[in-house]
């Protein structure tokens, strides 16, 4: 259990990171220019080691992870498109809030949550609703992004229960079959929007270097669903807003205001406590 706690905490590092820079340089790049370099870089970066490991999946249920990268690409778009129109502090935790959808997914498959986790669900949903609101001359209204954090903890959400599954089968696999499907369902994307692709040299070495970090966060998590249940490796894998909202405050100075703090706080509290 030890190692799966490790590993999923490496996993919320690493996402964190990513879910800072990527959508820092999607602002400036275009959101599916950086989506799809870092889809090359990471599925690049798998195969190399899936060539060199030489090992055939041992069982089907690697499959699983391309019905989790259908989800988690899209709750990816939709996060980086709300990072593009909105304030990170204020995206990043509303996304975050995709850790109650494991702990569910736990409960209907017999886990039994603690008051903790049940005090951190309450204090997540009240969190993304007052993080969700800004005020305007006029009165309130839906904060900038928002909207699209919703979709994304969503689609977020959806790709803990499938990962988990196929990762307990084979972590490498796992990791190989998700990017291979989230490159192609980006491609897809590509195709139809043909947005502009090039990219000066440090541009994509950033690119590149935000793919391979994404890509370490699929595998740490994968590895860590063979060691623990998801009702905890999920949840501690989702707290990778807390690293975004570091980085946005202590690079970017982001800083919101009155209500939406409060709810900030309060939905970063709640994940932290579904994760106790």
């Amino acid at each position: 259990m030890t190692e799966a706690l490790l590993l999923a905490l490496g996993a919320s590092l690493a996402w964190g990171v990513a879910d800072f820079v990527g959508p820092w340089q999607g602002k400036t790049l275009g959101v599916l220019r950086v989506m799809l370099w870092g889809q090359v870089a990471g599925l690049a970066l798998l195969g190399i080691v899936t060539v060199a490991r030489g090992e055939a999946p041992g069982d089907w249920a690697v499959l699983w992870a391309a019905v989790a990268a259908l989800s988690g690409t899209l709750g990816l778009f939709a996060f980086y498109r709300g990072m593009a129109t909105g304030t990170m502090s204020v995206v990043a935790p509303i996304a975050g809030a995709s850790a109650i959808v494991p702990v569910v997914y736990g409960i209907a498959t017999g886990d039994r949550p603690t008051a903790l986790q049940l005090a951190g669900m309450a204090a997540a949903i009240v969190g993304v609703v007052l993080a969700a609101r800004e005020q305007q001359a006029g009165g309130r209204r839906l904060a900038a992004g928002a909207g699209l954090a919703l979709l994304a903890a969503i689609g977020f959400g959806f790709y803990f229960p499938p990962m988990h599954a196929a990762g307990a089968a084979d972590p490498w696999w796992s990791a190989f079959v998700f990017r291979f499907t989230a490159a192609v369902v980006v491609l897809a994307a590509v195709a139809v929007r043909r947005p502009t692709l090039r990219l000066t040299r440090w541009p994509l070495v950033v690119v590149l270097a935000v793919g391979c970090v994404d890509t370490l966060g699929n595998l740490l998590f994968a590895a860590s669903s063979s060691h623990g249940i998801i009702s905890v490796t999920s949840v501690l894998a989702s707290l990778y807003p807390i690293v975004t909202v570091v980085l946005a405050a202590g690079v970017l100075h982001e800083r919101v205001a009155g209500v939406q703090r409060v709810g900030v706080v309060l939905t970063l509290a709640g994940v932290v406590l579904i994760s106790v």
